[in-house]
């Protein structure tokens, strides 16, 4: 019989005996909330099915029923903890694959893949409908802070990312389709990483598994409020050195400002690298070669704190007046505008990160793998479900807040 076949066998009847023993064990169950209270009726002892990791288990448990408040309880349910006759450890397993999996069917798919459980993906999407809020609540809560890491780089950053929507989610919102209308919701997402090290050339390591997120569809104020909760739970604020990474996007410098003032400010060096060359193609417009090597050459100088050198050369070859002019003086104020997060030699000095790539993945990953599969449209409280979760999720925080969930209850046997 080939080995295959043998484990399949023998993982089947060790889930069947499982399934027997967990019965038996929570059919001998008693609790102290397990009796009528004042204007209730009892309705015997009621069968029901429970999905457990190991399968389907059968129970009975008391109903009580008060008419006056129309409102029935199970205590043998409650103190279980269990969802819609799912158990804690099913329930938290079904959302985690909600998360994680592309999809929800392909979340049923590796359910029934991994542990040979049988979970209607609908059923997943119920869950994580209902529960998702209360982990997101529960995460958003404040926290006792982090213990401060005293010789940790210390790095905040911000992005955005477009998600595909339900029209009725898109109504009267301007966007980038040629009519004016918008396709997508713009989702946030911040990230805290530390850093500790650098290589034997000098460039940044990330510490592993330091980065959590946040994100949400937010104003920018209110998710500035978000990471900055976040960031008082890393206790980020204790860092001897605070540095913030972000694309030129107004809205990230404005909840920088706000919210982590004595952040060193650093623009991503690529995001830069496209004005130069937005700049290099309004002084070279028909001649691709000299703008290759203009862009070139300005980035080194901008690798060397030689701002002031490119923005003397770019001035020399200033067309007189027209479009190309107009763009040019464009650039060149969006360079000055950012100076003082364009001191890359400095930075580089010091070993740290000047560049986005963090956040921009996480956009990516946490993002764009689950929401923006082809096809998919979706509500705004559906998406904030599943980004809550994959937060959480990325933040190696899913555990933590599932715990406050459902906490472990004192059963008497």
């Amino acid at each position: 019989m080939p080995l295959e076949q043998i484990e399949v066998g023998l993982k089947a009847a060790l889930m069947r005996d499982g399934c027997a023993m967990l019965s038996a064990l929570l059919s001998e169950l008693s609790v102290d909330a397990d009796e009528s209270r004042h204007g209730e009726e009892c309705f015997g002892r009621r069968n029901c099915t429970v999905e457990t990791v190991l399968g389907s288990i059968k129970l009975k448990r008391n109903y009580y029923y008060d008419r006056q408040m129309q409102k029935g309880r199970l205590p043998l349910d409650e103190a279980l903890g269990l969802i819609h006759g799912y158990s804690p450890g099913l329930a938290r397993l079904m959302c985690w694959a909600g998360a994680q999996s592309a999809s929800y069917p392909a979340a049923s798919e590796a359910l029934h893949r991994y542990g040979g459980l049988k979970v209607e993906f609908r059923q997943i999407q119920r869950l994580v409908t209902e529960l998702g809020p209360k982990l997101a609540e529960l995460l958003d809560r404040p926290w006792q802070p982090e213990k401060a890491l005293a010789t940790a780089t210390t790095y905040i950053s911000m992005d955005a990312t477009g998600v595909p929507m339900e029209s009725q989610e898109l109504q009267g919102r301007r966007g980038k389709q040629p009519d004016g209308s918008a396709k997508t919701r713009e989702a946030k997402l911040g990230c805290i990483f530390t850093q500790h090290h650098v290589d034997d050339q000098g460039r940044p390591w990330r510490d592993l598994d330091s980065t959590t997120y946040v994100g949400g569809f937010d104003t920018a104020v209110d998710f500035g409020h978000r990471l900055h909760r976040e960031a008082i739970r890393r206790n980020v604020f204790s860092s001897p050195k605070l540095v913030a990474i972000g694309d030129g996007a107004p809205w990230i410098w404005e909840q920088v400002r706000k919210f982590f003032p004595q952040a060193i400010q650093i623009l991503d060096f690529y995001h830069a690298s496209e004005h130069l060359k937005l700049l290099a193609e309004a002084l070279e417009p028909s001649d691709p070669k000299a703008v290759r090597a203009l862009l070139e050459r300005w980035q080194e100088c901008l690798r060397q704190n030689g701002l002031d050198q490119v923005i003397a050369e770019a001035i020399t070859r200033l067309p007189r007046q027209g479009p190309r002019k107009k763009e040019a003086d464009k650039q060149l104020a969006y360079l000055e505008n950012n100076r003082h997060r364009m001191q890359y030699g400095s930075f580089q000095k010091r070993g740290w990160f000047i560049g986005s790539g963090v956040i921009e993945a996480g956009c990516k990953t946490v993002i764009g793998q689950r929401l923006k599969q082809s096809g998919m449209l979706w509500s705004i409280p559906g998406a904030q479900n599943i980004l809550a979760l994959r937060c959480a999720t990325s933040s190696h925080r899913f555990d933590q807040a599932w715990d406050l969930l459902h906490p472990q209850l004192a059963l008497a046997a």
